[in-house]
């Protein structure tokens, strides 16, 4: 099933997950995979599962959770596909691959830059890979975008500019980017429908559950921190379950006023985590 007939009963709630490293060890596999039966357990409407961990790419890897997923737990899945790793023969033969397994759905993003400044291939933009990909197969194209407005971009005004033109391409849903100010949300879906974006968009929501994750998350997507979130993380700084319990708590209420204002849906970074998934949908699962 393409995941954008999902939509036809909101709020969809799903989550993204990531594969185990490759040579990952037997306790690691294990705990990976009861994560899985966890996260299955709360019934999301997909699972999205990135191009490996920490950038680490494979598409074996992928292809292989993308199939067990849906076989196993019956649940619709989407692989995410970044253009600087592919080529447009490799997309080709991965989608083949995935038409194969009757999966139905890919994210297509842009990914990161190569670290060595080599230029793009095939695809310098996301809406480069998405309109490749409409041409060659009947896919549901999932696309990323950004409330605190893409790092590289010039301005919110060009950010939205480029992302109309991906949506334009062929993009059917989106997801955002983790954000932590639910008005920077609520101000971008202003911008989306001034220039008729008019997909659905869930929100992307990540419980920040360490000073580290923060840090980093906060470096890599040009993710504004208010003052209420810092204030909170200075106050718990050290005490890593104070934090934890501190940063599922604020995600929760983002999520509670999300729905609250008729989000579309919610799209849950799990950072592999199931304690974290678990709290989080029991604390809003009346709501959903």
């Amino acid at each position: 099933m393409k995941t954008s007939a999902c939509f036809k009963q909101r709020p969809v709630l799903s989550f993204e997950i990531f594969p185990p490293r490759e040579h990952a060890s037997a306790k690691t596999l294990d705990r990976f995979y009861e994560t899985l039966d966890i996260l299955a357990d709360l019934k999301p409407a997909y699972i999205s599962v990135t191009y490996g961990a920490g950038g680490a790419g494979s598409q074996t890897g992928t292809l292989h959770l993308v199939k067990y997923i849906r076989e196993h737990y019956g649940i619709e899945t989407v692989p995410h596909i970044p253009a600087m790793q592919f080529t447009k023969a490799s997309v080709q033969d991965y989608l083949t691959e995935l038409a194969t397994a009757n999966i139905q759905n890919v994210l297509a993003l842009r990914g990161d830059l190569p670290a060595d400044g080599t230029q793009p291939r095939d695809f310098q933009y996301a809406s480069d890979l998405v309109h490749y990909i409409k041409q060659v197969g009947d896919f549901n194209v999932l696309g990323a975008c950004y409330p605190d407005v893409h790092p590289e971009a010039a301005d919110a005004v060009r950010d939205i500019q480029n992302l109309k033109t991906k949506v334009d391409a062929g993009v059917s849903q989106l997801v955002t980017q983790l954000f932590f100010e639910n008005d920077h949300f609520y101000h971008f879906i202003e911008r989306c429908q001034l220039a008729s974006i008019d997909v659905p968009i869930q929100a992307g929501i990540m419980a920040a559950t360490s000073e580290k994750q923060i840090e980093r998350m906060a470096t890599m997507c040009g993710v504004t921190l208010p003052p209420k979130f810092a204030k909170m993380m200075d106050r718990y700084k050290g005490n890593k379950i104070a934090t934890r319990d501190a940063g599922i708590a604020y995600a929760v209420d983002q999520i509670v006023d999300l729905l609250a204002h008729d989000v579309d849906g919610i799209h849950l970074y799990t950072m592999d985590n199931p304690v974290v998934a678990q709290r989080i949908c029991d604390a809003v699962k009346t709501l959903i």
